[in-house]
């Protein structure tokens, strides 16, 4: 099996009364990709930034490649690359300055950042454009400059906090075959935190963060099978009256809209009940139904499963506490 690069063990954070990351527990080995999902203010870069050693956590254990974070920082961070969702670069420098200042920095000399830099710049493909000044990049060409910096010192355990936020799909599609090829080749650790579900897909396992905890681990696959039911996905218009008449029926557990579809999700003996009273529904003047048809469930289901699961349990929660008050 292999080798654990990052034990997180029952680490917490407040800030006051807010509770940002609650006995979380994880582990990262070479060779694999752990993706965070989760709302916004779920607790990914709070418990990113206890990763790294930016934010020291109220309690619990961070261990990196076998070396304790809060009592060895400066060794564990030899072994970390990090890129935060607001990497600064140099604008005034060169791609080739920017990653020399970055290596010295980790204490590179000449000897040792030039290859390497060269080497990094080829793998992300700037190798062409060492003497091109930061600003002068185009947003995908950043970014690859800003994973290249986070590569510079040979890390086995990568840290990526929303890297794809803000750029197109061709150039998230190409960070992403980056990144998979670097765990390929050289057999490192990575922990991403992503709002896209395409790029979770791509995960060897999957965590789903609600208000500072773990509610949900696992492979892909693993998490499509947590799926109660089947799903309907009905193409029609207005969708926003087509999803409050469904969620209406009692046979539809959840009515979500992902872009121009809407999926249902029904017990599997209730599916053609549920489809012939949409059908009859679609008759309606004001309604259009295109299509309707069983798929299989996507990890968005999951996500807004799971998310729907937590706040009722919270909702439930408070009402309980209110009541015994």
């Amino acid at each position: 099996m292999a080798e654990k690069l990052l034990q997180v063990e029952g680490i917490s954070r407040s800030f006051g009364d807010l509770q940002a990351v609650s006995d979380l527990t994880l582990q990262v080995r070479g060779g694999e990709i752990f993706g965070l999902m989760g709302p916004d203010g779920a607790g990914k870069t709070t418990l990113m930034r206890m990763v790294c050693g930016a934010l020291l956590p109220d309690s619990g254990e961070i261990n990196v490649n076998g070396v304790n974070m809060l009592r060895s920082p400066d060794k564990a961070r030899e072994g970390l690359g990090y890129l935060s969702q607001r990497f600064s670069l140099y604008e005034d420098l060169t791609v080739l300055e920017n990653l020399r200042f970055f290596a010295e920095v980790r204490g590179f000399d000449a000897k040792q950042w030039q290859p390497r830099t060269m080497e990094i710049l080829e793998f992300v493909g700037l190798a062409d454009f060492v003497n091109r000044r930061a600003g002068k990049l185009s947003g995908g060409m950043k970014q690859k400059l800003g994973l290249a910096s986070a590569l510079v010192h040979r890390p086995r355990l990568l840290l990526l906090d929303e890297p794809t936020g803000g750029v197109d799909p061709v150039t998230r599609q190409d960070f992403w075959q980056l990144l998979i090829r670097l765990v390929r080749e050289e057999n490192v650790g990575v922990l991403v935190s992503t709002p896209y579900m395409d790029e979770a897909v791509r995960c060897t396992y999957v965590g789903m963060m609600v208000n500072g905890e773990l509610v949900l681990e696992g492979s892909p696959d693993q998490l499509l099978r947590n799926i109660k039911g089947q799903v309907l996905e009905l193409h029609g218009s207005p969708l926003a009256e087509w999803r409050k008449l469904a969620a209406a029926l009692p046979d539809v557990h959840d009515a979500q809209i992902f872009g121009n579809r809407l999926h249902l999700r029904v017990d599997a003996g209730k599916m053609r009940s549920v489809t012939r009273s949409l059908k009859q529904a679609g008759h309606q003047d004001d309604l259009h139904l295109y299509r309707i048809q069983a798929v299989d469930p996507i990890l968005d289901d999951v996500f807004i499963d799971v998310l729907s699961k937590h706040l009722e349990s919270s909702r439930l929660h408070a009402n309980t506490g209110e009541t015994h008050g």
